[in-house]
């Protein structure tokens, strides 16, 4: 597989990051809103208030916009895996695809199909089949979004596969272990219950809007109920999720939690940090001091325990990651150079059984075949020339960390506060938290984003760990024609996003109406 320009692996990066980033603007809040006007239409399933009918509709509403304009970014992001990323779809396709074919078929025409019920059939189809098309709609949009992890997930943790010498593929020999992969579990919950957050924090934001106009007090007062119910509860939801990420990741990608503690030499009894500035001239090979200063959580061992579930753990940083040497659960740790050359020996032996095959030299064939099946765990450190090419982006990963975190503790105690200041019915009167719920919406979405960056950034440089790096995975194509696509994609979005704000704005000036369609 030949290595490309590092210009074009760069605006390659930038054009699916670009892409994806946009489309993460809107699938976070169809996920959560559309679990939380389910909840406001079976309200008024169950009480028959016509006041809780409205409400839901509303939202639904806002549903619908978000939705319809979310799915125009999410197809042209599928198509760039054939157009910018080809050596990664014909290296992985049979495995990758298939989730993503599953997602299409399935759940987005599942969604497809009842959404129309749930906007047009409030007079056409019995209160309970309205009812149930909603459900379904959230499921759909929800089972959607399981798949897309699904695949992703496996990119991080590649498994249920086995490499083909004679097609030079990756092919699926067990679905199931793709799909219950520990790590698609955990990230598919984390993920949702992420979005869920962020519809909440949506739903409060614009419900305090409407207090501090005073406007439609008693819909934004059943709306902040729901809401800040649903938002707490995600809340604490997405700690344990959280720490399941933390743990899978630990396990299967030591530099990537290495990267999101800043720790450069491992640890035993390893604490975490609670808030660091990290030493600029700092190198993985140096004395320097990491921080220049740090603040810990005062749990001694607590970082050893999240990671490895034992308080006295010890837990490699990033230079222990490129000596190996270490113990782990599955023997000691190889260094950067041992997989360096053990994945040019993978790659050597795909070369020599390919020749052997060629001239039809069985007995040799199978030699290289057996040589390449025992060290093809490390097939994707023969691209790389130097121990660096293994560190992420440490700052951009470290303080992505730490802000979803902080981002994460202040949403939690935002929805009980709300739920306190709803219980002693003094809501109406509290325009400071109104304001704080109204302007921690963007804060909701700079939470999600930046998740996102932890989990994508701190695997650099593979597109699939350990077996592709990106300067194997993109296509052989124009570095001009990728630029031009960049520029044309964000001017695209861009102006999507403006148009959805627009339209947003409008309908929640208008307000909650009984004839909405």
């Amino acid at each position: 597989m030949e290595l490309l320009d590092a210009a074009l692996v760069n605006w390659s990066r930038a054009q699916f990051a670009l892409t994806a980033m946009y489309h993460w603007i809107f699938v976070p809040l169809t996920l959560g809103l559309a679990v939380i006007m389910a909840i406001m239409e079976s309200i008024y399933l169950k009480t028959g208030d016509e006041k809780w009918k409205n409400v839901a509709k509303f939202w639904m509403t806002l549903f619908g916009i978000n939705f319809a304009i979310g799915v125009a970014t999410g197809i042209i992001m599928e198509f760039q895996f054939g157009t910018n990323w080809s050596n990664y779809s014909w290296f992985v396709g049979d495995i990758f695809g298939a989730p993503l074919a599953i997602e299409g078929i399935l759940a987005f025409f599942m969604e497809a199909t009842f959404i129309s019920v749930m906007f047009f059939g409030w007079n056409k189809v019995s209160k309970k089949f309205h009812l149930a098309a909603t459900w379904l709609t959230a499921l759909g949009a929800t089972l959607s979004a399981l798949w897309i992890l699904i695949a992703n997930a496996w990119m991080q943790y590649p498994i249920g596969m086995e490499f083909n010498p004679d097609t030079v593929r990756n092919e699926m020999v067990d679905f199931w272990a793709v799909v219950l992969s520990p790590i698609a579990i955990n990230k598919f919950l984390h993920t949702i219950v992420s979005s869920w957050v962020v519809g909440a924090l949506f739903v409060v934001g614009i419900s305090g809007w409407f207090l501090i106009k005073k406007r439609e007090v008693d819909f934004a007062i059943k709306s902040l109920w729901v809401g800040a119910i649903f938002g707490l509860v995600s809340s604490v939801l997405i700690i344990w999720t959280g720490d399941g990420s933390a743990y899978h990741v630990s396990q299967r990608q030591p530099m990537k939690l290495a990267a999101m503690e800043g720790l450069y030499e491992g640890q035993k009894n390893a604490d975490l940090l609670a808030f660091a500035v990290l030493n600029p001239e700092k190198t993985y090979n140096d004395s320097i001091e990491p921080y220049i200063m740090s603040v810990k959580v005062p749990i001694p061992g607590l970082l050893s325990f999240l990671g490895y579930r034992d308080f006295e753990a010890f837990v490699p940083g990033i230079k222990d990651i490129i000596e190996g040497g270490y113990e782990t659960s599955e023997g000691t740790a190889l260094s950067f150079e041992e997989r360096k050359e053990r994945g040019k020996m993978a790659q050597t032996a795909l070369d020599e059984y390919k020749k052997a095959m060629s001239i039809k030299d069985t007995s040799n064939a199978l030699i290289h075949k057996k040589i390449l099946r025992e060290n093809y765990a490390h097939f994707g450190y023969g691209y790389l020339s130097k121990p660096e090419d293994i560190i992420p982006n440490i700052p951009l990963v470290f303080y992505s960390f730490h802000i979803m975190v902080g981002l994460g503790m202040y949403f939690l105690a935002l929805f009980a506060l709300l739920l306190f200041m709803l219980y002693r019915r003094k809501m109406e009167k509290a325009y400071w938290l109104s304001y704080a719920a109204l302007f921690t919406i963007p804060l909701g979405y700079v939470a999600s984003q930046v998740g996102w960056i932890v989990a994508e950034m701190g695997r650099q440089p593979w597109a699939i760990q350990d077996v592709l790096p990106l300067q194997a995975a993109i296509s052989g194509i124009s570095v001009e024609s990728v630029k031009i696509t960049v520029f044309l994609f964000a001017a695209l979005f861009t102006a999507l996003l403006i148009a959805e704000v627009r339209i947003m704005t409008k309908q929640v000036k208008k307000g909650p109406e009984t004839d909405q369609p």
